[in-house]
Order: C-alpha cells, then sequence, then structure tokens
C-alpha cells in the first residue's frame, strides 16, 4: 500500500471518529455546564480543541491525498 494512501486512510477515520465523539456525552453533557477553563464550559472549550485537530488534520490531508501526486504530474 502506498504511504500517501495509508495517511489518507488515517486522516479518514480520525476524522470520522472525532465528528462522532463531538455529539457524545462525553462533549457535550446535557445540563452540565462545569467545569470551567478561563470562564469557558467545558463543552465549549473540548469542541475548541476538537476543531483545532479537524483543521490540523484537513492541512494532513491536502498533503497526503491520493491523488495530489496525480495532480502534479499533469502540471
Amino acid at each position: 500500500m502506498n504511504p500517501k494512501r495509508k495517511y489518507w486512510n488515517i486522516c479518514c477515520a480520525t476524522a470520522i471518529v472525532l465528528s462522532i465523539i463531538t455529539f457524545t456525552p462525553m462533549v457535550t453533557p446535557q445540563g452540565v455546564s462545569s467545569p470551567k477553563l478561563a470562564g469557558i464550559p467545558y463543552s465549549l472549550w473540548t469542541s475548541f480543541i476538537i476543531t483545532v485537530l479537524l483543521v490540523v488534520l484537513t492541512y494532513i490531508g491536502t498533503r497526503v491525498h491520493p491523488g495530489m501526486h496525480e495532480e502534479e504530474e499533469e502540471l
């Protein structure tokens, strides 16, 4: 298996897992606003972290996309 395809599959799987985790009670507990970090409720700063992780995954995904090498050869 091509290393880029392997990393692409890992990025996709991680993005799916993060998307699923976002809507679980672990991140968005019902009726709970504590603990707080710098006055921001737990669910909000956890969402910030997940958003940053998804942005990083998107960047990595643009670098390891399997079709990226083929497009560079055509130019």
